[in-house]
């Protein structure tokens, strides 16, 4: 079972079957108990009526048993014996016993001692009823030819003479199972109307509510054949669960766009920006070959270098772009910077460092790669300086600064973050050869970024570019953690 649809309209229909089986299972119990009770009711009436007539006296053959086809009675007593029955009883059960022909009579609670009574020279001893709960049972009866279930109701009455007595009377269950089987077969038919019912709506209620999830993705359906992210999957006007759906598949379409678009254009950006090195590069061997007194092998280097700048710089952004990590070691940038720093003693600007602390300005990450940051700062400074580039690394807050100055035209404000695009140049007058190919800075915020850092550029002091590296300091938690292992 593939459908949503079919899945949630069986799951409501077994929940409301297991739902109202339960009630009509609760619901019968609850009044077939009500019913038996309302029976042992009336059957108690019935036996307290005998037993009251046996405690004033009343002989067993003059007892007055009510409706008798109804409210069968059998007495007996304390030995078991039965002594007396309602007309017409042929046959009982449930009662203790089940004869239904009296005993040969005995004393009868109305036969008094008439010397006795005046020798005591007082009233005789009245009999009394039990006044205790009556016990119950279930049974039959056969009245006058036809067997019924009867609720017998148990009490005890004591007659003038002292002897106790156990009466039994009963009340027909006719009345309950008739009711009972009544309401059961109206909840037997009843029940599967009711579950078609419920799976029919749940199944309309479902199909209307996943209208629009349909419409997305037969959208989908559409953007993936025609490749064209440019489309965008319907909305439903609706705030529930289905319109953020639609809603963050947009937004997916839309980062989704950007990132093609991205790549599309850095592609053909590096497909432009190796066509001319390797241009010039042929250009000088096949004049080399044909005379090779004329072969420029400066400039073949200086092209053969610019070409594996530009395949370096390409290889680290793919494996930026392909979510590499950077390494967890141990990277002192105060040593770091000097390092840099004492490679460009021939630069046209040789910058100027400032180290601030004593201790060492840690940080964890890929020396490789930070160290190729500083680097592409060092040369983009140096790249628009005039006479001076400045260098500082210090600690602020937890975190380490390294901040890269030059006394240069600086960076309008609003290209200061189109300057970290890829393939961007804002001094597109200068040369491809002066210029570079607009990687750097654009690798720098890349791995700044995986290093959980920042790189931002502002004003200088002096009227120039400053460039700010910020990157989360080593804790002493992570040096102790070093030094012990």
């Amino acid at each position: 079972m593939r459908s949503v649809r079919a899945r949630a309209a069986l799951g409501a229909t077994l929940v409301v079957a297991v739902a109202l089986i339960a009630a009509g299972l609760a619901v019968l119990a609850v009044l077939r108990g009500n019913l038996t009770d309302r029976a042992g009711l009336e059957a108690e009436v019935a036996a307290r009526e005998a037993a009251g007539q046996l405690a004033l006296g009343v002989a067993y053959a003059e007892l007055e048993l009510g409706d008798e086809e109804t409210h069968p009675v059998q007495v007996t007593d304390g030995s078991g014996r039965v002594v007396a029955v309602s007309k017409d009883l042929e046959a009982i059960s449930g009662t203790g016993s089940s004869r239904v022909a009296p005993a040969p009579p005995g004393p009868a609670p109305g036969d008094d001692d008439d010397d006795d009574d005046d020798d005591d020279g007082g009233d005789p001893a009245r009999g009394e009823v039990s006044s205790d709960q009556p016990h119950f049972t279930n049974g039959t009866a056969t009245v006058d030819g036809e067997e019924a279930d009867y609720r017998f109701a148990t009490v005890e009455a004591t007659t003038k003479q002292d002897v106790t007595l156990t009466v039994h009377a009963g009340a027909p269950l006719a009345a309950e199972q008739e009711a009972v089987d009544t309401v059961r077969n109206a909840m037997l038919t009843g029940l599967p109307v009711m579950l078609l019912v419920v799976a029919g709506v749940t199944w309309l209620v479902t199909r209307r509510a996943l209208r629009p999830v349909e419409g997305i993705r037969r959208e989908l359906a559409a953007i993936t054949a025609s490749e064209d992210l440019g489309r965008r999957v319907p909305e439903p006007d609706s705030r529930d669960e289905i319109a953020r759906l639609a809603r963050t598949t947009n937004e997916t379409l839309t980062v989704l766009e950007g990132s093609v678009d991205r790549q599309r254009r850095f592609v053909a950006d590096a497909s432009h920006e190796l066509r001319s090195p390797i241009a010039s590069l042929r250009t000088q061997l096949e004049v080399g070959a044909a005379h090779p007194e004329l072969l420029d092998v400066p400039g073949a280097v200086a092209d053969t270098v610019r070409l594996q700048v530009l395949a370096a710089d390409l290889l680290l952004l793919a494996r930026l772009d392909a979510g590499e990590r950077p390494g967890r070691t141990a990277v002192d940038l105060g040593a770091l910077v000097r390092e840099e720093t004492s490679q460009r003693a021939a630069d046209r600007v040789p910058p100027e460092v400032s180290v601030e602390g004593a201790g060492p300005l840690e940080v964890t990450g890929s020396r490789g790669q930070l160290a190729r940051v500083v680097g592409n700062l060092l040369d983009n400074a140096e790249r628009h300086a005039e006479r001076s580039v400045g260098l500082s690394v210090r600690a602020e807050r937890g975190d380490v600064l390294v901040e890269v100055t030059d006394d240069g035209a600086g960076v309008p404000e609003a290209e200061r973050e189109r300057v970290f695009e890829r393939f961007v140049r804002l001094d597109d007058a200068r040369s491809r050869d002066d210029g570079g190919a607009g990687l750097g800075l654009a690798i720098a915020r890349d791995v700044a970024s995986r290093h959980g850092g920042t790189l931002t550029v502002g004003t200088a002091p002096g009227g120039g570019a400053r460039f700010t590296l910020r990157l989360p300091g080593r804790s002493g938690t992570e040096r102790e953690r070093t030094a012990d292992g």
